[in-house]
């Protein structure tokens, strides 16, 4: 079996071992199969997440090395506790998932497209719909301004993807991400690939079977089934 893998659209735990990822590009792994909730579900506990654009077929990853933000590691720069302890945003939790997901898909100013494919937001609005993917938003006099959105298995968190329309307004909304994560006992948060924005807020590096062994007992671990709400005790605890 060589990578990259063809997928069998039956069956949607038919993932090959992440070991057998192409290192060129890094952590291509499989192609095609379908985006429903089941092998979603699947990839991420086996560290595979999809990636590809709208003239492409369905693409699997899973890089070698792999980003990732232990809460007790995480960054606040002495700007953004300002902008904390001024509290000009309010921020929420599964308040607006499709307006982040939507706002998430957005070309960069840098970029002609997108990954964020329709395909790819119906997939998980059904995966919020089903309890495992959640929005954070960041609201500025009633505008989104900002936000994040993830999937949530067991006791880890699978961070996808940000937006930002507002200086610091995404920053914010992970940082709070972070917090309410550590509260109920998430060992690790999964940034899936380096970047000096992650890096400066404390995320790093580690072996994909280190990344895939913890997986492997946390994915197993009582998660958070209760609807997400932002903590008065984060809060202050944040602009304190």
């Amino acid at each position: 079996m060589t990578a990259p893998y063809w997928l069998n659209t039956h069956d949607p735990t038919d993932f090959p071992d992440v070991s057998l990822a192409l290192t060129d590009p890094d952590g291509l792994l499989a192609v095609g199969g379908d985006l429903t909730v089941k092998r979603l579900l699947t990839a991420y506990q086996r560290g595979i997440f999809p990636w590809f654009s709208e003239d492409q077929p369905i693409l699997w990853w899973s890089p070698d090395p792999r980003a990732v933000l232990f809460p007790e590691r995480l960054k606040i720069s002495r700007s953004l506790r300002k902008t904390l302890r001024k509290q000009v945003f309010k921020v929420t939790f599964d308040k607006a998932f499709t307006e982040v997901i939507q706002a998430c898909s957005e070309p960069r100013a840098d970029q002609n497209g997108t990954w964020i494919t329709d395909d790819m937001q119906q997939a998980y609005v059904r995966l919020h719909e089903a309890g495992h993917a959640h929005s954070v938003e960041c609201w500025q006099d009633g505008q989104l301004v900002g936000g994040l959105y993830g999937v949530s298995i067991g006791k880890i968190f699978f961070g996808e993807s940000m937006f930002s329309r507002v200086s610091d307004a995404s920053k914010l909304s992970f940082v709070y991400l972070v917090k309410h994560l550590a509260s109920k006992g998430y060992p690790m948060i999964d940034c899936q690939v380096y970047s000096e924005h992650l890096e400066s807020l404390g995320a790093i590096n580690i072996l994909r079977s280190e990344f895939v062994k913890a997986l492997d007992t946390y994915c197993k671990e009582p998660g958070w089934d209760q609807p997400w709400e932002i903590e008065n005790s984060i809060v202050q605890n944040l602009v304190t």
